[in-house]
């Protein structure tokens, strides 16, 4: 982007506030409405994605920036009585990244800027605590020297270790002044060797390069990953956050921790957090030492515990929402360093967005807003069988719940390689860090030996929905042995299976076995809500699903081909079927009658076939109107190519050649190879298929009309109401829908005659093709409704053979950016939308009261489903399983669309 010359680069934490979070970041934004709020924050100043914006496209940063940051820096260093890096006393800062969407752990910090050979004495003597001043300055020369010199972190994890081992002491806490000097010494020779030049003593040349490093930091590969997982746009770029330092490593009456207003993992109230004395914020959030629990900080300083509940309790009536809170205590005197409104687990979702409606917070509408069908679809998976037979090895803390079972991999290359090869995998660390996200992404689940609900790995999950258990202390993790020791003694290798549960902290040697999830038996009407804890999610999910039921436009359907997935269907909440495939009833034991139509001579041995066909397809539809009595099904007569329904051409030129080898009888063996070769394509699924095949086999598509008809006129004798349409596939010119629509109509009216029953079968068409998109005008003149394959039409608008591409090439386009998600995944809005968008109002512009509607998977994708709510379509149709998520996302496009026109 180009700068403007009067554009404002930085500002201040008293300019800003919650709602500039575009320009400021969450981060920035937040520290302003708390500074706003009158709650204690340390001093600073933000520096705005609009300047890492033309830094990312320039290289450099903004002429202007330079000054506008010596600017506030002064007015910084006047405010606090001390200068940046100054000898006796200085004033030090830390440099943070904070991006629109909270991005933990993926983008860089740099803290105790300001320190220098000549500084650490004026800190310790300012201080006196020589130790504490040593401590801050190894800490700079290790995150500076990481983040901002590009140096191998492991360098200095393994000069601490070494500095410990020689003291013979656990915990780099127990290392004295004396020995963080040699630490120090040694780092900066670390810094030197790896980068050729001296750990810089300018405190500003330290600043702007923190600066710089944090701007570089919003492109890294765990960036950019992170990212793309959860779909945060790559353009918004990272601010930069400025603040004067407040120490939590200063004693025993200092400390730092991170606070949940509700308990992020299942959304109850009370004192949620962790809490470490005598440590920078870092050592919290990286896990690398065990916290206590929150509340034990009331019995370690009353006076700043009773002050922060005040605040958290302050915050979330502000933020009516969970907020997640970092905080310092600087010899007794509490510091915010950052709110943010808190990710949290699928059933605290649930949980919390009902609480606040009954608190009075934010409305039922609001509350709809506040879940997502990404969200139930998690509450909808197995948890583990409480009455199983399990070997528990361990506990730790239930950081982000689910029932995960894998192979123990013990580094995030394993987890990725295996999890490629179709290996479920349990990533298993002491703690993770940022680079370890390609690891988490690929494993079922996330083990760590140390950390609490707060750390990295714990923040992730939950916010990926990865089940996690933190902080297992039994559990002695060797990374390097590729192996993990119980406290007993018994050695689990890399490879040995073990399931780990999110909800307790349990974690098993072995495949525990799994049941369906409590809201799954909820929506087969199996559970009620009552008082219990899975009761009471289902109670929550109950009242959101009624929600949006009520305000929801969208009708929501189901792809079902048989009686039983339409019954399921139906207690799942569908309101009818939008994709019944016929081809699924010509399986099994039935390809004999489809061989005998393939291989047909004459008009009387295909009539034959047919007619052999008929009463069994009559028998499915009548067994399916029943299912769904009331409600609308949508039936497509045969769709994909006639080859499918053929043995495998190289399993039948093997029998041909045995049988001709042994002189065995093989004429029917060498009739179907015959017929596979005749019906041989390049491209099967661009040959002969769909309406095609109705055109050019006489009497396939009028005996699937025949038994869809019969059927429906013997569920009207049985005081049945069903109410069919017929879709026919592949359309891509009116002329094709005219001439199978003729001879449809002609078998309808014969069965009406025959039978005396009354019947109103809807006729109507499946647009997949461009061309149907791009002609549906006049394609309309003929249907009197549309259901949109969005699979085939994604298929054909892109030039992709879903089976290959997926497998071949995606994983690059999504790695190189091209792709955001899969086009298969969610709907492609600016292609393939667009022309569902198109043939809509072209459809209806022909026929007003033309029903419109969609079929393909996209269907109960969330993402899609607002699209195709903001498009204007009737319903979406789905598999049974992805019908409460549809039903959700439906009424949460409604509320949202309200609500902007409210607006």
């Amino acid at each position: 982007m180009s700068e403007n010359n009067d554009q404002k680069f930085v500002y201040d934490f008293t300019e800003g506030n919650r709602d500039l979070k575009d320009l400021l970041g969450g981060k920035g934004a937040n520290l302003a409405e708390m500074t706003n709020l009158g709650l204690p924050v340390p001093p600073g100043f933000t520096i705005t994605t609009e300047a890492c914006k033309v830094y990312l496209e320039s290289g450099s940063e903004p002429a202007a920036l330079r000054d506008e940051v010596s600017a506030h820096l002064d007015a910084l260093e006047t405010r606090m009585g001390k200068k940046l890096g100054q000898a006796d006393d200085p004033l030090l800062v830390s440099v943070r990244s904070g991006a629109k969407f909270s991005m933990p752990g993926m983008m860089d910090t740099v803290l105790n800027i300001g320190l220098s050979d000549e500084s650490v004495n004026g800190l310790a003597a300012q201080a006196d605590n020589e130790r504490f001043a040593w401590d801050s300055y190894r800490r700079l020369i290790q995150m500076f020297g990481k983040t901002v010199l590009g140096v191998d972190g492991e360098l200095f994890e393994e000069a601490l270790d070494e500095a410990k081992a020689t003291k013979n002491v656990a915990s780099d806490t127990d290392l004295d002044a004396a020995d963080l000097r040699k630490v120090v010494e040694h780092f900066k020779k670390i810094v030197k060797t790896e980068t050729g030049r001296d750990f810089p003593q300018d405190a500003r040349e330290q600043m702007d390069l923190a600066i710089e490093a944090v701007f570089n930091s919003w492109n890294t590969d765990r960036a950019k990953l992170y990212r793309r997982q959860e779909r945060i746009p790559s353009d918004l770029g990272t601010a930069v956050n400025v603040c004067s330092m407040v120490f939590g490593n200063l004693g025993p009456d200092s400390g730092t921790g991170v606070a949940f207003t509700r308990d992020p993992a299942s959304g109850h109230a009370g004192v949620y957090g962790d809490y470490l004395q005598n440590a920078q914020g870092e050592d919290v959030v990286a896990g690398i030492r065990n916290t206590v629990p929150l509340a034990d900080l009331e019995s370690i300083d009353k006076t700043s515990y009773d002050q922060l509940m005040h605040i958290m309790s302050t915050l979330e009536t502000h933020y009516k929402d969970l907020c997640d809170i970092e905080f310092t205590i600087e010899r007794g005197q509490l510091w915010m360093l950052q709110t943010r409104v808190g990710k949290r687990t699928a059933g605290a979702a649930f949980r919390i967005a009902t609480q606040l409606v009954d608190q009075g917070l934010i409305d039922e509408a609001e509350a709809l807003q506040r879940v997502t069908g990404a969200q139930l679809a998690q509450l909808m998976f197995p948890k583990f069988d409480e009455t199983a037979k399990v070997e528990q090895i361990g506990r730790g803390i239930a950081a982000s719940p689910g029932a995960a079972v894998g192979k123990a991999v013990f580094d995030s290359y394993t987890a990725v390689k295996w999890s490629r090869s179709g290996e479920k995998v349990i990533l298993i660390r002491r703690e993770t860090n940022p680079d370890d996200l390609d690891g988490m992404i690929a494993a079922e689940g996330i083990l760590t030996s140390r950390g609490g609900k707060t750390s990295h790995a714990a923040v992730v999950a939950r916010g990926m929905g990865k089940t996690c258990v933190c902080g297992a202390e039994e559990l002695e993790v060797d990374t390097k042995r590729r192996r993990m020791t119980t406290s007993d003694g018994q050695v689990v290798e890399e490879g040995d299976v073990v399931s780990i549960d999110g909800s307790t902290g349990k974690v098993y040697l072995g495949e525990v076995p799994v049941v369906p999830s409590p809201v799954v038996e909820y929506f087969e009407g199996r559970m009620h809500a009552g008082a219990d804890d899975a009761d009471e999610l289902v109670a929550a999910v109950h009242r959101l699903m009624a929600y949006a039921d009520r305000v929801r436009r969208l009708r929501v359907r189901a792809n079902a081909d048989n009686a039983e997935d339409a019954l399921r269907a139906r207690r799942f909440g569908a309101q009818g079927i939008g994709l019944c495939r016929t081809e699924h009833m010509f399986l099994g034991e039935r390809r004999q009658f489809v061989e005998r139509l393939i291989l047909a001579d004459t008009d009387t041995e295909r009539e034959e076939a047919l007619e052999a066909l008929l009463p069994l397809q009559k028998t499915d539809f009548v067994e399916l109107f029943e299912a769904m009595d009331g409600l609308p099904v949508t039936v497509r007569l045969l769709d994909p190519p006639l080859h499918e329904f053929l043995p495998d051409i190289t399993e039948l030129s093997v029998r041909v050649a045995l049988a001709e080898s042994r002189k065995e009888p093989h004429e029917n063996d060498l009739r179907l190879l015959q017929a596979v070769h005749r019906l041989h394509e390049q491209n099967p699924m661009l040959g002969l298929r769909g309406v095609r095949l109705g055109l050019v086999i006489p009497g396939l598509f009028t005996m699937q009309v025949r038994a869809i008809a019969e059927a429906a006129a013997q569920r009207v004798d049985a005081k049945g109401d069903p109410r069919v349409e017929i879709m026919i596939p592949l359309v891509g010119t009116v002329q094709e829908l005219e001439i199978v629509r003729e001879e449809a109509e002609q078998v309808i009216a014969e069965v009406v005659a025959r039978t005396g029953v009354e019947l109103k079968l809807a006729l109507g068409t499946m647009i997949e093709l461009p061309r149907a998109a791009v002609t549906a005008g006049q394609i309309a003149e003929a249907a009197e409704f549309f259901s949109f394959g969005t699979n085939d039409l994604t298929q054909t608008v892109w030039g992709f053979s879903r089976d290959d591409v997926e497998a071949s090439f995606f994983t690059a386009y999504l790695e190189k950016g091209i792709f955001g998600v899969s086009p298969f995944e969610t709907i492609d809005k600016d292609g393939v939308g667009a022309l569902v968008r198109s043939a809509a109002q072209a459809g209806r512009a022909t026929r007003p009261d033309i029903k419109l509607g969609v079929c393909g998977e996209h269907g109960g994708d969330p993402e899609s489903v607002h699209f195709f709510h903001e498009v204007g379509l009737d319903y979406v149709s789905c598999s049974p399983f992805r019908i409460p998520v549809a039903r959700l996302e439906a009424g949460r496009a409604a509320a949202e669309a309200k609500g902007s026109d409210s607006r």
